[in-house]
């Protein structure tokens, strides 16, 4: 077992590592030909990151700067940019701050000037400025009721779009006639532009029925003015935008992949839009690693079989900590219990599960046993959604750190 947890380590820390923004936005803008100065814009978890790797190619050509991130996410000054930090998952008042700074900036941009907007998860969080008659305290409210109804991110991002003055491409729309370049790690599946950080550059594919559809769906309680907004068409189309996506969770699986087929497993990459319910995710995974156990599946030892997306989690209990990697990983401990050289995790590649410090779970065919000594009952804790403190209790947690990068999430059955 000790060799499968370090190479299941390696996995996690490698395919992250070759994840990292850095190089990608380098390769972008080598591709791309600035007419003269350039104002830059980076929101998302990543921000701070793609910021870091603009300015040290570009340099003097930057004649202003602004990150916005999530709190302990910057890394230290960047030469020429003014760096905030904000609330994530939600909205505060340091995400309003900083986007009417970024505001008065693309106000401030003519016809021949030049934005460079690098954009990454958690954006739509990160920027923001409520429409006219509503503040932030509906837009939290909304956000709130979502993350807890078990909505994806399309289906969230759909909502809070109709709420933002610079989602749905009106942040583009206010930059013009100057032109948008974007560069964009995608966290959403299938790279939709309109919804990676709700689209603040992008024409909303999106129709209000399909927004007002979402609001039924869930059984949002909404105000009167919410409600009104739903209801409004956002832009359709923009022609001031050039847009790069410069990584996504497809390439976070094949790396993944390619790391494993090195350590002498043989990958088998299932799907990249997982995007069902945390704990079913891990039942299946339980169920399939059963299966290679008893030599009754397709894969055969040793492999690493891999899932990439990002699953939702119902809140069902209050005071619990957790996220939805950590989720799978404890969903998968009663199936894949009795079960040697079987380790299956689950991990965020931002680093941050949830609210949380960790960036996911690892569990083996040991764990029930341990978290029953440990006087932890695991359905209560699902039920709790109380993730972290059971995966803690019996070592069970990845903790990364802040990394830098966003897309999406990898879980894997590893079986030597």
């Amino acid at each position: 077992m000790k060799k499968l947890y370090q190479d299941a380590h390696t996995l996690i820390n490698e395919s992250i590592e070759a994840n990292l923004p850095d190089t990608a936005v380098r390769n972008a803008l080598k591709n791309h030909r600035f007419g003269g100065p350039v104002s830059v814009l980076a929101i998302g978890k990543a921000a701070w990151t793609m910021a870091d790797a603009a300015q040290k190619e570009l340099g003097n050509t930057i004649k202003h700067g602004i990150v916005i991130t999530k709190y302990k996410h910057a890394q230290g000054a960047i030469p020429g940019f003014e760096i905030i930090e904000a609330g994530h998952p939600v909205s505060d008042e340091n995400t309003i701050k900083g986007t009417e700074k970024a505001l008065e900036m693309a106000k401030g941009l003519s016809a021949g000037d030049e934005l460079l907007f690098l954009i990454s998860g958690g954006g739509s969080a990160l920027f923001e400025k409520p429409l006219p008659g509503l503040t932030l305290a509906d837009i939290v409210d909304v956000n709130n009721q979502l993350l807890a109804s078990g909505a994806d991110i399309v289906e969230i991002n759909m909502i809070r779009k109709r709420l933002s003055s610079v989602k749905a491409g009106h942040f583009a729309q206010i930059c013009a006639p100057a032109k948008v370049f974007t560069v964009v790690l995608s966290d959403v599946l299938g790279d939709r532009l309109d919804s990676i950080a709700s689209g603040p550059a992008a024409p909303d594919v999106s129709t209000a029925e399909d927004a007002l559809k979402v609001a039924q769906k869930y059984r949002l309680n909404l105000t009167g003015t919410v409600k009104k907004y739903l209801a409004e068409e956002t832009p359709k189309s923009l022609n001031n935008v050039e847009t790069v996506i410069t990584g996504s969770v497809r390439t976070f699986c094949q790396s993944a992949a390619n790391l494993a087929r090195g350590l002498g497993y043989t990958p088998y990459v299932l799907c990249t839009e997982m995007n069902c319910e945390a704990k079913e995710a891990g039942r299946l995974m339980a169920a399939m690693a059963r299966d290679i156990d008893r030599e009754e599946s397709a894969f055969r030892r040793p492999c690493a079989v891999i899932l990439g997306g990002e699953t939702v989690v119902h809140l069902t209990g209050t005071g619990g900590k957790g996220g939805r990697n950590q989720e799978i990983a404890l969903a998968a401990v009663g199936g894949i219990a009795g079960l040697e050289k079987t380790i299956v995790f689950s991990v965020g590649s931002d680093g941050t599960d949830g609210p949380t410090d960790a960036a996911g779970g690892i569990v083996d065919g040991t764990t029930a046993d341990k978290l029953k000594a440990a006087g932890i009952n695991i359905a209560s804790c699902l039920q709790a959604n109380a993730d972290y403190e059971a995966l803690n209790a019996v070592n069970a947690l990845i903790l990364t750190g802040p990394t830098g990068t966003n897309v999406n999430d990898i879980s894997v059955i590893l079986a030597g």
